[in-house]
């Protein structure tokens, strides 16, 4: 593999797992493979990486297969939407069977406390590709479209509107740690989670985030971006209530009025089109919602390598060839 600048952390379950030096690194990387396509050829030779979702996907799974798949390496994947994890077998059991054949796990889950499990079990890295708390690898992706486009990390400003979710958490991070502003705009009822925002609302103190948390659709005026999401979560159940209380934070043609016509618009997708984003707004030449989608790949592939690259002392971030040679496999009889 090339060389790339190691990360501190073992996994990456949450945004906050990385430093903001980290998060530049694994960006320049990204934008780096994104102009430069051939730079990736090789990257993860011989490198195998298992993808356990007990969700279905599409943008998650072809960006990680054909990713690891234009790095060299192999990507597996394994469904578990009939059978989540822990159930036939235990999850530390199930992880430390993986990390005997795979140098990477790719975890697409109902529950935070399934990847908190996999990571404490096993020596090998595991990337969260979202859960009910967070979403960092799509988060990384958006902070790649939202460079792409001029996007100050010290003077710009990211708006949310609608449901206080996982990929907001994790956005909400993004901001505490590079030092951007970020107003969340969600109907009354529907905040992001109170200890992610206040452990954050912390971070910025170092930083000079500054993070805004609000019911006013009027807050988003003069926002670098409009961003949002389903307004019920995959596996949360649909009502007539969630969605009355939705109405008035619809994105459409006025509500980007009130940010500003050089305002970009932002979907993680897939899109309720006409529920939370009006066809007119998705579809717009502001809109850079597919830049997001390809920006997955490059994301996680820098990532990837980040993450793989071998450490420089010996620890639980061991890289996978130094785990196992401390644990060999015993001879066969």
């Amino acid at each position: 593999m090339n060389s790339f600048q190691p990360i501190g952390s073992k996994d990456l379950l949450r945004l906050s797992d990385l430093a903001q030096h980290e998060i530049l690194d694994i960006l320049a990387t990204a934008a780096d493979f994104k102009r430069n396509p051939e730079r990736v050829a090789g990257a993860m030779s011989g490198k195998s990486v298992c993808m356990l979702f007990e969700k279905p996907s599409l943008r998650t799974r072809m960006s990680f297969e054909v990713g690891v798949f234009r790095m060299g390496g192999q990507a597996i994947y394994l469904e578990h939407r009939e059978a989540p994890l822990g159930t036939r077998e235990t999850i530390s059991d199930y992880g430390k069977n993986i990390e005997r054949w795979c140098h990477a796990i790719v975890a697409r889950v109902h529950s935070h406390s399934t990847v908190v499990d996999l990571a404490a079990a096993t020596r090998i890295p595991v990337i969260n590709t979202l859960c009910d708390m967070h979403h960092p690898c799509q988060a990384l992706a958006d902070l790649q479209t939202l460079i792409e486009r001029g996007f100050d990390l010290n003077h710009s400003r990211l708006a949310w509107v609608g449901d206080g979710n996982n990929v907001c958490h994790s956005l909400i991070e993004a901001a505490s740690i590079l030092g951007f502003g970020i107003t969340v705009v969600t109907p009354k009822g529907f905040e992001p989670d109170s200890t992610v925002v206040s452990q954050c609302v912390a971070r910025s103190m170092r930083t000079g985030a500054r993070i805004e948390v609000t019911n006013d659709i009027g807050a988003i005026q003069g926002a670098f971006a409009v961003y949002t999401d389903t307004w019920t979560s995959m596996g949360q159940t649909e009502s007539n209530a969630k969605k009355s209380a939705f109405e008035a934070y619809r994105v459409d043609r006025k509500v980007m009025a009130i940010a500003g016509p050089t305002s970009l618009f932002m979907h993680c997708l897939p899109a309720h089109r006409g529920e939370e984003v009006t066809d007119e707004v998705i579809d717009s030449a502001n809109s850079v919602v597919f830049d997001q989608a390809e920006n997955r790949m490059h994301a996680q592939n820098a990532l990837l390598c980040h993450l793989l690259s071998p450490k420089s002392s010996l620890s639980k971030s061991d890289d996978f060839n130094t785990a196992h040679a401390r644990h060999p496999t015993p001879a066969l009889q």
